[in-house]
């Protein structure tokens, strides 16, 4: 049995709380930008994905109008600031509605370092960041899609491999669940993908 869900006869608020209850877990881009004014903004954005490869572009959603969009939108550039477990609670403070004259890198005690590739600062505690210079935005709804081409990585030496790739237990990522709920890394499985030419005559998944 399943119960069943219209978008046309549930509140607006009610449908995108059921919406961000299912589509999870959601990577976080905690997304620094700078004002026209020259105040550093940070907000955690949990609509988040690669959008391409080629060129590298990576897109986040914001739910309205924000100081992020207004600010991308006024400078041109932004940084996508990695989200570790280890900075949970400033992630979380960096989502209060502060006015666009207060730095939230000040409110949430973090500390700024310069981009190589744009003005926007990147934040020094977060392990990697993506900096980005603004590719387009559209307009969808009542959301905006950001959409970044991304113009340099930088990653802390000590989360990387010898061969430069990034550990997933060193960068133990927050993600964001329903409602207050966020989750962590957890279990970590692996399993290769299997090819066509591979493929057993019968399938028969493992009992889990």
């Amino acid at each position: 049995m399943r119960t069943d869900f219209d978008p046309q006869n549930l509140p607006r608020r009610d449908f995108y709380r059921l919406l961000n209850s299912l589509v999870v877990p959601r990577p976080i881009a905690w997304v620094s930008s700078r004002s026209a004014a020259g105040v550093d903004n940070l907000a955690p954005h949990s609509f988040f994905t690669i959008a391409s490869v080629s060129p590298p572009i990576v897109q986040f959603t914001s739910v309205g109008v924000k100081d992020s969009v207004r600010n991308i939108r006024a400078t041109g550039d932004f940084v996508v600031n990695f989200t570790p477990e280890s900075l949970f609670e400033e992630v979380n403070a960096t989502g209060t509605d502060f006015g666009p004259e207060e730095s939230e890198f000040d409110r949430a005690g973090l500390t700024r370092e310069p981009s190589l590739t744009v003005q926007s600062r990147r934040v020094a505690q977060s392990p990697a960041a993506l900096e980005c210079r603004l590719h387009s935005m559209l307009e969808l709804g009542d959301c905006t899609l950001v959409f970044g081409e991304v113009t340099h990585i930088a990653v802390a030496t000590d989360v990387l491999d010898d061969a430069g790739h990034p550990l997933i237990d060193k960068l133990r990522p927050l993600s964001r669940l329903g409602l207050d709920e966020w989750g962590t890394m957890g279990e970590v499985k692996e399993i290769t993908r299997i090819r066509a030419s591979d493929w057993p005559r019968e399938f028969r998944p493992r009992q889990h």
